[in-house]
């Protein structure tokens, strides 16, 4: 049963496991490109939202679609994030145009309705989260439940070119980006389902963002190289699940090895009398690398890392995305790897917190 009462900035119950028994993708192909705008927009990660705006223009979405979901999320991730995914959209759409691919071009919403816009707002959203929204949180900061009513509620989801169920998988995807962000997007789940979502759509859309238990879940554009078949062999090494796939055995033995969110190696080192040592080439996500004695350091698609013989480090996976890396075995002589003790949790997020 959906309560009738909800405050939005506080925490309701988690969303539920039953994503990995899912043997089929519970939303359209438009959806999921929504899906994939709001996580992208929320992390900033401009290569995956143009990936993700070309997707959608393929599924059908329209440009005036495109442009409500930028207006919107500038609410909940801020103005200079929408304002770096407005570049981003007006550059993938200039560049279909001149490849002669198409983009719609949609409705423009309706004029907004009479009267005041914390009127209409409130009744928008008493509508969409099944009752009146009440919290000791409002009551301590009535500016923020002003501002909640009249402007979101109001002047953005008044704005009926977009639906108030997609307006939802995009705010809940892009709040499923951001960890610290959990809360509110717990609460948006139960809106959303108020308003057409099923447990079944809203587990996948948070699988999506933030842990697919499948890496069959992540955009097909995510990566140029496989994710390839789970790392078995080298399994005791690591903390979490890591999937290797072999590109070359010749000149230079290279791997692409994917980690999902939080994966990480255990300390490790490549020892060759001469030569040696490995190169990453991060291709997908975020992740981190750390020598011993230094700090971890987030690396990013399109870094590189050369790690020289003899040093003892680790790397993986942030603790909110998927990662995936080259990983190019230096020619050395005498060469072979030393395998040491785990990155625990603890070490783990002293690492990475912060970063």
């Amino acid at each position: 049963m959906i309560k009738k009462t909800l405050a939005i900035a506080i925490a309701a119950p988690a969303f539920s496991e039953g994503v990995n028994k899912m043997t089929s993708q519970p939303l359209s192909e438009k959806e999921i490109c929504i899906v994939d705008i709001g996580a992208a927009l929320a992390r900033g990660d401009q290569s995956a939202l143009a990936g993700a705006f070309n997707r959608g223009f393929d599924a059908q979405v329209t440009l005036a679609e495109a442009k409500e979901y930028v207006g919107q999320l500038y609410a909940y991730c801020g103005f200079p994030r929408a304002l770096n995914a407005a570049a981003t959209l007006q550059n993938v759409v200039k560049e279909r145009q001149s490849a002669g691919k198409p983009v719609l071009e949609g409705v423009a919403p309706s004029p907004a309705p009479q009267g005041s816009a914390l009127t209409f707002g409130t009744e928008n959203q008493t509508k969409l989260c099944g009752g009146p929204v009440k919290g000791a949180l409002f009551d301590f900061h009535p500016q923020l439940d002003e501002y909640l009513k009249a402007h979101l509620f109001g002047d953005i989801f008044a704005r009926d070119n977009v639906s108030w169920r997609d307006r939802e998988i995009l705010t809940v995807a892009a709040l499923a980006a951001r960890p610290e962000t959990k809360p509110q997007m717990n609460a948006h789940l139960n809106i959303a389902m108020i308003n057409g979502l099923t447990q079944q759509q809203g587990d996948f859309i948070v699988k999506r963002v933030v842990c697919p238990s499948d890496p069959a879940l992540l955009p097909s554009d995510w990566s140029a190289f496989p994710v390839g078949d789970p790392n078995d062999a080298y399994a005791k090494y690591f903390i979490g699940r890591s999937y290797l796939a072999v590109l070359s055995k010749t000149q230079v033995f290279t791997c692409a090895v994917t980690f999902e969110p939080g994966c990480r190696n255990n300390w490790h080192i490549h020892h060759a009398s001469k030569g040696g040592g490995q190169i990453l080439i991060v291709t997908a996500g975020e992740g981190y690398y750390q020598a011993w004695g230094e700090p971890a350091r987030r690396i990013r698609k399109g870094d590189t890392v050369n790690i020289p013989a003899g040093v003892k480090h680790w790397h993986g996976a942030a603790p909110d995305c998927w990662f995936q890396h080259l990983a190019l075995e230096v020619p050395g002589e005498d060469s072979s790897n030393e395998w040491l003790e785990p990155v625990d949790d603890d070490a783990y997020r002293k690492a990475t917190e912060g970063k």
